[in-house]
């Protein structure tokens, strides 16, 4: 690894005087505490929801570029981090597994480590990275080479580095670590590599493991080096040996629930991605719903067994990924429920204390896979909108092509959606599009994509793919929308302002009226925005801060979308913006 000071920073920094370590209670009140960012979420219910409204509707107009900064170097691609603020610096991951620190102040760098990443690593999606996580005085961020590592927050210096799993059987690890009662807690990349899904805790002072937990059915876990419980039951879901390979990635990170002591984690797609050997010989049965992949799981922070499952699209077969994040929140009529914005573009309500199906809503258009959601929590398949036998597409040939919507990336990906307790609704970035997908033969080798499929993406629509969408979640109803040309690759932030801030692949970041929709704000920073909001005070001020660095998968694998965004620019800065404390009034 390789790690640089800028010394000045650096005295500037001891001179600023110390907080106490970063306790359990503090990641508790994180959402609450404003002149910090601890956590992945600006608090672990991963609301991203700030309380601070000196920047307003009435204002925001007002608001100002306070600083840059450039992440530097040829190692541009994609950049999907969430800055982490803590007394006086803000800490960010970069592409290629790198971290920063820089004074909040000034935008100086402080230091930088950059992970020695070995040849041969398989990231499927872009080398991005989207965050860190702060406890005691240590700052945790994972690698594309699969491993876990811990740096002290005032040097940068490597305290410990552990390995999550095998980066050359396809593993990585590109997601921000949850912390939990002192145990950090990781998942894993690599679905499309006939990996294994988990969910690892490690003691956050020593890294050592205290449990694990596979998310597919017949893996033991463990619990202090011991055997656990097993994942399901073998064989009740999967047929044969294919649970051994059976994909469900936990690639982008979980929830902590306070209230029910429950960590929420998505299961990613089964392996391999068509469904058609998955099928367990009854496909219209439970026999063959590949559990617990494409799934919502509730697991017990203390020891890692499991609460309760969630299965969104059993015997996936579209890399309908279950993974988008759980959001907590209470509804209208005062049930305690969760949130998720599926990849198969359906918008799920479920309890919080186990986990069961409420309600679902399609929040994206002509969605063809299914015809809706039963009040079972099962989809109604079309089971002709599915690919077909790979067996049948023999010589590396193209098996019969079906056009399905949603495409492979999703009616949302990735990109985090926002909740705001005021309006009660929920911003969810989404696109709108579909796919040719087909079959193809199959085989596994370790380290080898695992799919029998191929697949383009296709745009649905001539005026836009890129769709953000305010959402009732008590009625479904699509409050607003704002449609852009590109795709929406970027996170969601909303604030007590009543304001919605994300970033466009054009470069623009934008700020909207939540109860409207009505662009109220743009600023232009030079490259697609691909990174996630915050905002914190300071000095009397409130601050805004994003990534902006085009890249993702959508360059990558986005068919004849990717051709028509070819034209944006990559980059890598951090941008920060402040309301003056002279215009915070101004209308």
């Amino acid at each position: 690894m390789r790690k640089f000071f800028a010394m000045a920073a650096v005295s500037a920094l001891a001179m600023t005087g110390a907080h106490a370590d970063v306790t359990e209670e503090d990641l508790a009140k994180d959402q609450a505490t404003t002149d910090s960012v601890l956590t992945n979420g600006m608090g672990r219910d991963q609301q991203r929801f700030s309380p601070l409204k000196i920047i307003n509707k009435d204002n925001v107009q007002n608001v100002v570029p306070a600083w840059a900064f450039s992440l530097g170097g040829e190692k541009q691609r994609g950049q999907e981090t969430q800055p982490l603020i803590y007394d006086g610096v803000m800490y960010i991951t970069g592409s290629y597994s790198r971290l920063y620190a820089i004074d909040v102040k000034t935008g100086e760098e402080i230091w930088q480590y950059d992970a020695r990443l070995p040849e041969g690593i398989l990231p499927c999606c872009d080398v991005v990275n989207r965050g860190a996580a702060i406890y005691g005085d240590k700052i945790y961020f994972g690698t594309l080479d699969a491993r876990i590592v811990a740096l002290d927050l005032k040097t940068g210096d490597v305290v410990w580095r552990k390995k999550i799993a095998d980066y050359k059987a396809g593993y990585s690890y590109t997601a921000a670590p949850v912390i939990v009662n002192g145990l950090i807690v990781t998942g894993n990349s690599g679905g499309e590599f006939g990996i294994v899904g988990e969910v690892q805790a490690r003691d956050a002072e020593t890294g050592e493991l205290v449990w694990t937990r596979p998310v597919i059915e017949g893996h033991m876990g463990t619990f202090k080096g011991e055997d656990s419980t097993m994942t399901g039951t073998l064989n009740a879901t999967w047929p044969g040996d294919l649970w051994k390979t059976g994909g469900g990635a936990t690639w982008l990170g979980g929830t902590y629930d306070q209230d029910t002591n429950t960590l929420v984690f998505g299961a990613g797609n089964p392996a391999p991605w068509n469904s058609w050997l998955r099928a367990a010989g009854n496909p219209s049965g439970t026999e063959g719903d590949n559990l617990y992949a494409a799934s919502r799981i509730g697991i017990n922070p203390e020891n890692g067994d499991i609460k309760w499952h969630y299965q969104t699209t059993p015997r996936e077969g579209w890399d309908f990924d279950g993974v988008n994040e759980v959001i907590p929140f209470v509804d209208a009529s005062g049930n305690k429920r969760y949130a998720t914005a599926d990849r198969n573009g359906y918008f799920y309500i479920l309890n919080r204390d186990d986990g069961a199906f409420v309600n679902a809503w399609p929040f994206v258009s002509q969605i063809s896979w299914a015809d809706g959601i039963g009040e079972d929590g099962r989809p109604k398949f079309n089971e002709g909108n599915r690919p077909g036998d790979p067996s049948k597409a023999a010589d590396g040939k193209k098996g019969e092509v079906v056009f399905a919507v949603p495409s492979f990336l999703g009616g949302k990906n990735w990109m985090p959606m926002a909740h705001n307790p005021d309006t009660g609704l929920f911003y969810v970035p989404s696109n709108e599009w579909g796919m040719d997908i087909w079959n193809e033969p199959i085989s596994y080798k370790k380290g080898a994509a695992y799919l029998g499929s191929g697949f383009t993406i296709k745009p649905i629509f001539e005026d836009h793919i890129g769709s953000l969408k305010a959402i009732d979640p008590n009625t479904g109803d699509i409050k607003w929308e704002y449609k852009n040309n590109a795709p929406l690759w970027g996170g969601v932030m909303t604030t007590a302002g009543g304001l919605v801030f994300t970033g466009m692949p054009e470069g623009q970041f934008k700020a909207f009226d939540a109860d409207t929709g009505k662009e109220l704000w743009s600023f232009q920073t030079g490259s697609g925005i691909v990174g996630q909001p915050i905002t914190w005070d300071m000095d009397g001020e409130q601050y805004i801060a994003v990534a902006s660095g085009w890249g993702g998968a959508v360059p990558l694998w986005g068919g004849e979308v990717a051709k028509k965004v070819n034209y944006l620019n990559q980059g890598g800065s951090i941008w920060v913006f402040k309301l003056p404390k002279q215009l915070a009034s101004s209308n």
